[in-house]
């Protein structure tokens, strides 16, 4: 059995994100990994918007699928050393994404403002940023950069 057949066999059955959504109901069922963030990021459709990415990008970094996060990342910024393996004594445990904000500024351009929850050696975090979004001529959202927000 190859490696991606494997990983996809291990997949969850509730999407990690949660479909996360500005305004969503607490308590809201999550959808199936199959209708959600699976179609990028195992079935290699294309995201419609900077929502659908950043959702899929969070479940990626939830998955540890590093190939998928730096096909969605700018190349202009995205980091050399990136390393999200969920298997690592010392990595984060993801336990929820709450979308706050989505702004679509024009055709190309698009923010998302999400606060992600984690755990990390024993304490809870919570990653609130504002990212930024391009569209490239060849139509794919790409993850620019992010501003990170107190509170």
């Amino acid at each position: 059995m190859s490696a991606r057949i494997h990983a996809q066999a291990q997949r969850p059955a509730e999407c990690p994100c949660g479909g996360a959504t500005p305004n969503q109901k607490s308590g809201a069922k999550p959808p199936r990994f199959t209708d959600c963030c699976g179609r990028f990021i195992d079935d290699g459709a294309l995201p419609a918007t900077a929502l659908e990415l950043m959702r899929s990008r969070y479940t990626a970094y939830v998955l540890g699928d590093v190939p998928y996060l730096r096909a969605t990342w700018a190349a202009e910024t995205c980091p050399a050393d990136l390393d999200v393996d969920p298997n690592d004594p010392g990595a984060p445990r993801w336990l929820g994404l709450a979308v706050k904000r989505h702004e679509q500024i024009d055709e190309t351009h698009a923010i998302v403002e999400f606060v992600a929850r984690h755990k990390s050696g024993g304490r809870a975090y919570r990653l609130h940023e504002t990212s930024r979004f391009t569209r490239g001529e060849d139509g794919r959202w790409r993850y620019v950069d992010g501003d990170i927000l107190e509170g």
